[in-house]
């Protein structure tokens, strides 16, 4: 999927008009900031796709810096969208757990095309103090908590073992979903869908119990990726 195939969110209905194109502006800067990353926005370039004046893609933010912090939360949105709220239809446990990595590796595979904004904007503002860096790091910390309170779930329901590190399981998920990111789409590993899957499988492994359930069978099916 190209940067210009990402899906683009249909206006609410009852949204007046200029909520309307702020939402649209809000599309294309997330469209340009997978291309060229956050720090690539500009209030003059936004226009120039857009076909508006300066002026009035500048009305709707007052800033670049608003701009980005917008890109940002909407970015976020769209993310717990297609990954958390699906994920919490699974019943407690390691089923929600699972739910909650599958979603994110079928968020990966688009990804892997269209770029994160997660780990580019890391790389952009990891120094750099300010609102752009704080909306950053504000919605990683916020989806981080949540997979972790899964975790937490999953060993009070009996699914990980008494002395599992809920902290340290949490922490080895993240790292496979960056491992991933940095072998896939930086180095073009072959095969490293798989290796993923096969390293979750893993963690599952060491630290479930006998009362965990299997994982299903589809989501191992294999990847291009």
């Amino acid at each position: 999927m190209s940067v210009t195939e990402l899906p683009v969110k249909t206006p609410r209905p009852g949204m007046q008009k200029g909520q309307q194109t702020k939402a649209a502006i809000v599309d294309a800067a997330l469209g340009l900031a997978t291309q060229i990353g956050l720090e690539g926005l500009s209030i003059g370039a936004l226009a120039e796709v857009m076909h508006m004046s300066k002026s009035g893609v500048f009305a709707h933010f007052g800033s670049r810096e608003e701009l980005q912090i917008s890109v940002i939360r909407e970015y976020f949105a769209r993310f717990e969208e297609e990954v958390f709220y699906p994920a919490m239809k699974q019943p407690k446990g390691l089923p929600r757990v699972q739910a909650l990595f599958g979603n994110w590796m079928k968020r990966v595979a688009v990804e892997l095309q269209s770029g994160c904004i997660f780990i580019s904007g890391a790389v952009e503002f990891d120094d750099r103090p300010g609102p752009v860096r704080d909306a950053l790091a504000t919605s990683v910390q916020t989806w981080l908590a949540a997979m972790y309170r899964a975790v937490v779930l999953a060993k009070e329901a009996g699914h990980l073992r008494a002395d599992a590190d809920e902290r340290q399981i949490a922490f080895e998920i993240h790292g496979l979903i960056l491992a991933l990111h940095y072998e896939a789409r930086f180095l073009k590993t072959p095969g490293s869908m798989d290796r993923t899957l096969q390293a979750f499988q893993s963690i599952l492994a060491r630290y479930g119990t006998d009362a965990a359930p299997a994982l299903p069978h589809a989501f191992f099916n294999s990847s291009p990726v």
